[in-house]
């Protein structure tokens, strides 16, 4: 029981101390708001005209805005295992890691914080969206929905980016890493368009692919309101991300090495 408050309390803290970092660094959040507002405003304006891309009954624009928050998620938890490598080189890794918090807690922490930041791109594509007059479905429960989604969604390659992070040895290396996985993961996805009009190989790729779960758990929560496959999004992710947390904790003290 002890063990499960520490690393309930040391997620906290360091989900806390995040916060911190957002609000005296609010220029972050600026610098953040530019790829995504360029997808919907340049990309998804360009697509909506063409038309070439079935979207059943709703618009491009409309059909494009989760694949957008969630590449914007991804984006920024792939990237988190940087910091790890800066800890490692600055000698701060090395003080966590002979402290008493737990290793889960170090892990989870991690992945809270690359969620709170997911949170604020949500909340930058919900204003461009409204000025875009995309019409989204906006309710507690989509709203809470959303919440859960992005933090499992980040909690997720938040630990695929510290995996990565316990393998390679400089910064370079992992972005170009980062960069291979995080760009064919989003286009072997539904983000941009459906997985029906995919080859078949594509297919099978993006069903297994845990952003195409994201995605589609997003765009019932706010774009068609159909709620039918949302508990499978759900639970696919809850189990991705259960899993990965798990191979982090066990590979995250091996950074120091």
């Amino acid at each position: 029981m002890e063990y499960i408050r520490q690393i309930i309390y040391k997620s906290y803290v360091m989900a806390e101390m995040e916060v911190r970092k957002l609000l005296h660094d609010p220029t972050e959040l600026v610098t953040r708001a530019v790829q995504p507002i360029l997808w919907l405003g340049v990309f998804g304006e360009a697509l909506s005209k063409v038309r070439a891309i079935p979207t059943g009954n709703v618009s491009y624009l409309q059909f494009i805005t989760p694949g957008i928050l969630t590449q914007s998620v991804t984006f920024i938890a792939i990237f988190y295992g940087i910091a790890i490598i800066w800890e490692r080189d600055m000698g701060l890794l090395q003080k966590l890691l002979v402290t008493p918090t737990p290793r889960l807690a170090l892990v989870l922490g991690k992945m809270i914080s690359a969620g709170i930041r997911g949170l604020s791109q949500a909340v930058i594509i919900y204003i461009f969206a409204i000025i875009l007059q995309i019409k989204l479905n906006i309710s507690v429960v989509s709203v809470t929905g959303v919440f859960l989604i992005i933090m499992l969604g980040a909690g997720f390659f938040t630990g695929l980016s510290m995996i990565i992070a316990s393998l390679v040895k400089t910064r370079e290396r992992f972005m170009g890493i980062g960069q291979v996985i995080t760009l064919p993961l989003f286009f072997a996805s539904n983000a941009i368009y459906p997985i029906a009009i995919m080859p078949t190989w594509l297919q099978i790729v993006a069903k297994v692919n845990p952003l195409s779960y994201m995605v589609d758990g997003l765009r019932a929560l706010i774009v068609t309101g159909n709620y039918s496959m949302l508990p499978h999004d759900i639970v696919i992710l809850v189990i991705a991300t259960s899993l990965i947390a798990l191979v982090s904790t066990y590979m995250y003290p091996k950074v120091v090495i």
